[in-house]
């Protein structure tokens, strides 16, 4: 690759990443820490973190302190952008117009090359943006 790959990650992979850490979500959330991908979220996708993160202690064993000490790193190591306002009549749950909107800065501002999204009414869109699911993206770009 002459450079490096830029993404945005989704809620649902962060989550799968930090839960299950030998998991394709987790191996890509590996690579970003390893500097071999980029990733550019927003407030709201860390916001979502902070909401659902907490409920599910049982899966990553994480303390309340330890949640804002991840989610602080989260925030220094990625590109923190604002989503742009976005119209997608095609999109069916409007609570992720947000997350859409980010990629559409992303593209813009970013040089961004995916939104990684296991939320499959984001993935029905794929024809349209450049939207793929983890274990695609790993297949393309990952390990072996």
């Amino acid at each position: 690759m002459g450079h490096t790959l830029r993404v945005v990650l989704d809620t649902n992979v962060l989550l799968s990443g930090i839960a299950f850490p030998g998991s394709i979500p987790g191996k890509i959330m590996s690579a970003w820490r390893l500097g071999s991908i980029e990733v550019v979220l927003s407030d709201f996708i860390i916001e979502e973190l902070r909401r659902v993160l907490p409920r599910l202690s049982h899966r990553h064993g994480l303390t309340a302190l330890e949640i804002e000490d991840l989610l602080d790193i989260l925030s220094v190591q990625a590109e923190i952008l604002e989503p742009h306002s976005i119209d997608e009549q095609w999109l069916r749950d409007a609570n992720d117009l947000p997350v859409l909107g980010t990629l559409s800065a992303a593209i813009q501002s970013a040089d961004v090359h995916y939104l990684i999204t296991d939320d499959k009414d984001l993935l029905v869109l794929a024809d349209r943006y450049p939207i793929i699911p983890p274990a695609d993206f790993w297949a393309k770009h990952g390990g072996p």
